[in-house]
Formats: C-alpha cells, sequence, structure tokens
C-alpha cells in the first residue's frame, strides 16, 4: 500500500496555490500593456483625446473582458482548491500547462485589440479561452476521479460542476464560430459566463 503512495508522489495543494496567484497577478498586470496610449501631435486638443478614446472603445472592452475573466478564473480556481485536499504529480503538470495558457491571454488580448476586426486573431483569442477552459474542466474531473476531492463534499455538488464547468467552453466554441461572422462582437458571447447562476464554488 505504501509503495503505491510512494508512485503517485502527493504534493500538498497550497504549492499549486501559490504558483496560480503570482501567474495571475503577472497575467492581469501585463493586461494594461494592450492598451497604447494614443500618439496626438503637438499641441493636442481635449477634442482630439475624446475621439481617440472614443475609438479605442473596443480595445478597452476586450481589455476589461479580459480582466474580469482572468479574475473568474483565479477565483473559481481557488475555490476549487479548498475542495481538493490531494494533489499529485499529474494534476500539478495539468495546473501548469493550465496556467501556460493563463499567460497566454495578454498577448492574445493585445492580439485582438490591435487587429480584432480581423476574424484570425479573433480565433486565437476565443482558441485561448477555450483551451483554458478544457484544461480547468480536465482539472476537475481529474481530482475527482482519483478521489482528491474532500469527503464531505456532497455527490449531487461535485456533479453539478461538472456541468457549470462547460459554460466557458461551450462559450469559446460560439465565439469561433461568429469570430468568421462578426469578429468584433464574437466576444460578447462571454458576457453569458458571468449569469451562469452556479458559476462559483
Amino acid at each position: 500500500m505504501k509503495s503505491g503512495n510512494t508512485n503517485v508522489s502527493m504534493t500538498n495543494t497550497k504549492r499549486i496555490e501559490t504558483l496560480v496567484d503570482g501567474i495571475f497577478a503577472i497575467a492581469m498586470t501585463l493586461l494594461v500593456l494592450s492598451l497604447n496610449v494614443p500618439q496626438i501631435p503637438y499641441p493636442a486638443t481635449n477634442a482630439q483625446i475624446l475621439d481617440v478614446l472614443s475609438g479605442m472603445t473596443p480595445q478597452f472592452f476586450i481589455y476589461i473582458l479580459s480582466f474580469l475573466l482572468l479574475a473568474t478564473f483565479w477565483r473559481i480556481n481557488h475555490s476549487q482548491f479548498n475542495l481538493i485536499k490531494k494533489t499529485d504529480q499529474n494534476l500539478l503538470w495539468i495546473n501548469v500547462f493550465w496556467l501556460l495558457l493563463v499567460a497566454l491571454v495578454p498577448f492574445s488580448t493585445n492580439l485582438v485589440g490591435d487587429y480584432g476586426y480581423l476574424a484570425v486573431p479573433m480565433v486565437f483569442f476565443h482558441l485561448n479561452l477555450f483551451l483554458i477552459g478544457a484544461l480547468f474542466n480536465l482539472n476537475w474531473h481529474y481530482a475527482v476521479r482519483h478521489n482528491f476531492i474532500d469527503e464531505t463534499v456532497d455527490e449531487d455538488f461535485i456533479k453539478s460542476q461538472k456541468i457549470v464547468n462547460l459554460t466557458l467552453p461551450i462559450c469559446a466554441l460560439i465565439a469561433i464560430g461568429l469570430a468568421f461572422i462578426t469578429p468584433e462582437f464574437s466576444p460578447m458571447v462571454y458576457i453569458a459566463t458571468f449569469f451562469v447562476k452556479r458559476i462559483h464554488f
């Protein structure tokens, strides 16, 4: 029995949570770099600045959306690990690759901020979010399958979360389809994630 546990190589979940906090703090801060300060020849006027800022509305929208989505991922991840009491190397690597995709969000946001009127940059952004959602689901599925969840957690709750966790991947797939029709409006789909009643733990 003991050798089995050694092969599993149990790791403290707190180390994963610490890594998650650091990556999210950096990724959420870097998002602001997607907003470029407008360059207006001197002397600029208030009217010119207002005109440029209003033209940046799509960039502000994608920045706010990406920031709120990252904040949601961070919050749900913490809630998830309040229920996951054990982990192993496989779960650790699932989270490492998940964080790799999270760290990519500032780049995909910047790409959309500059070329959001085109399908390819939007598809890249949506694919980034789809993979984040897919690995998030894999993280929960793996923890449940290997009995890493706190024994006091209700079985119905565990099942309901498997369904709720599909919200982001489904929205991302819909957004990818819309990106080929109306690229600039495709990110609006993600607003639905904030209205899912049981999106939080």
